[in-house]
């Protein structure tokens, strides 16, 4: 039997990751007459990417000037910043070296150099050889760096409960526990049905699921991993599809973390929209080492242990998956091999760092693993940009919007409700 909901809603944002609520708090900051829902399918928000990633702020040194990641991280690493210091979220400006292993990639260290300086990225220091390194980074190998002193550090699952408390705040509504099943259109009405299965704990431990109707005018989708699901329930193109690849962390022994002050990063692949293994010192006080990338058997798929059938059945007749598995198939296999041999992985992480011992180096396990949630074109390509597709002026769909994503969170949520207000007529 299906309940409606209590209220009518002007617009739903589904998905409560960290993108998710950041735009229904500004939609609530610029439309504040508007009737706002935040759904989210887990107990809390911010129960995926949100809260299983490195805390980097990243500065904007990687991507493609006059991209909207480029122009989008910019803004977003300082709104973050002043969001932080205004709402007392752990925020430590450690700065990152990255660092070139020989001569050989100097090349590609000095086209980011050039890149991050068109893309506006300030505190930009070129470190010529392995002094100049060490001066920074005492255990740290290579002949030349690039040293980007604002790069920070930050617990983006505080940011974005804060961003949730702040819609809460506003007068919008944070619904938890309500998995969006179907979107169909309300002529009725005169807007838009959400079919929702809600889920609610029970006094002896258990839980009780019922299924539930909303009404709202509009939609907003932020469901990160899910984002083709979710997208494709009212309107969405096929493609791109979301291709997860978990990403795995090692930690350093607590003797181990003096051996890295800030952030330290390799030289990445151009051809791969990951940046390699790195060494990062958390707000907790921990160091990460990592991640691989490794492709996930499910979208929450945080261990090897967690395989949904039916998302593995649908890759293995993707043809857009087996072009990209023709093209980066053997790095894949590296990664998974150093995902299974602890020492393949602490060999190739000690090839920056001095003094990197096996047992110093631990596996970080499931609560230290991410799920990237990497869209891959039809051809076979990993979309490098962010995207979103409007559908009829009543849908707006976040289709990528992977790291630097969390940076970028309030940028990309300024850009969301600007678009949205237009197309749905606000």
């Amino acid at each position: 039997m299906l309940r409606a909901s209590r209220r009518p809603y002007d617009v739903a944002i589904i998905g409560g990751g960290i993108i998710g609520a950041a735009t229904a708090r500004e939609v609530l900051v610029t439309h504040p007459h508007l009737r706002v829902a935040l759904l989210d399918k887990e107990p809390a928000l911010a129960g995926h990417q949100s809260s299983h990633n490195s805390g980097v702020v990243h500065a904007g040194i990687y991507y493609a000037p006059g991209s909207l990641k480029a122009q989008l991280c910019v803004e977003g690493a300082a709104a973050a910043a002043a969001y932080a210091a205004a709402r007392g979220i752990p925020y430590k400006r450690i700065g990152k070296l990255i660092v070139a292993l020989n001569d050989a990639e100097v090349p590609a260290l000095e086209a980011l150099y050039r890149n991050a300086t068109a893309n506006g990225v300030q505190g930009l220091v070129w470190l010529p050889c392995a002094d100049a390194i060490r001066r920074v980074e005492p255990a740290a190998k290579g002949v030349a760096a690039l040293h980007s002193t604002t790069t920070a550090i930050t617990d983006w699952a505080a940011m974005a409960r804060s961003y949730g408390a702040d819609v809460a705040a506003a007068g919008g509504d944070v619904l938890v526990g309500h998995k969006v099943t179907a979107v169909d259109d309300d002529a009725a009405a005169g807007g838009l049905r959400l079919t929702v299965s809600v889920t609610a704990s029970t006094q002896c431990g258990g839980s009780s699921a019922e299924t539930r109707t909303i009404a709202t005018g509009s939609i907003i989708t932020c469901a990160g991993a899910w984002a083709d699901t979710v997208a494709g329930m009212y309107g969405g193109e096929p493609s791109p599809r979301i291709l997860p690849v978990r990403g795995e962390y090692l930690t350093l022994a607590p003797a181990a973390r003096r051996l890295v002050r800030g952030l330290i990063y390799p030289v990445p692949d151009p051809g791969l929209p990951f940046l390699g293994v790195h060494f990062t010192p958390t707000t907790s006080g921990e160091v990460l080492v990592g991640p691989n990338a490794v492709l996930a058997g499910a979208r929450d798929g945080y261990s090897w242990g967690r395989v949904d059938v039916r998302h593995l059945a649908e890759l293995a007749v993707s043809p857009a998956f087996w072009r990209l598995a023709t093209r980066v198939g053997r790095y894949g296999l590296g990664e998974a091999y150093r995902s299974v041999v602890h020492a393949a992985a602490v060999a190739d992480a000690s090839r920056y760092l001095d003094g990197l011992t096996p047992d110093a180096v631990r596996r970080g396990g499931a609560a230290h693993a991410g799920v990237r949630a990497q869209a891959l074109d039809e051809a076979g390509g990993l979309v490098g940009d962010f995207v979103f597709e409007g559908v009829g002026g009543r849908a707006l769909h976040v289709r990528n919007a992977p790291s630097p994503g969390a940076t970028s969170a309030l940028a990309i949520a300024r850009v969301v409700a600007a678009r949205a207000a237009k197309e749905m007529s606000w």
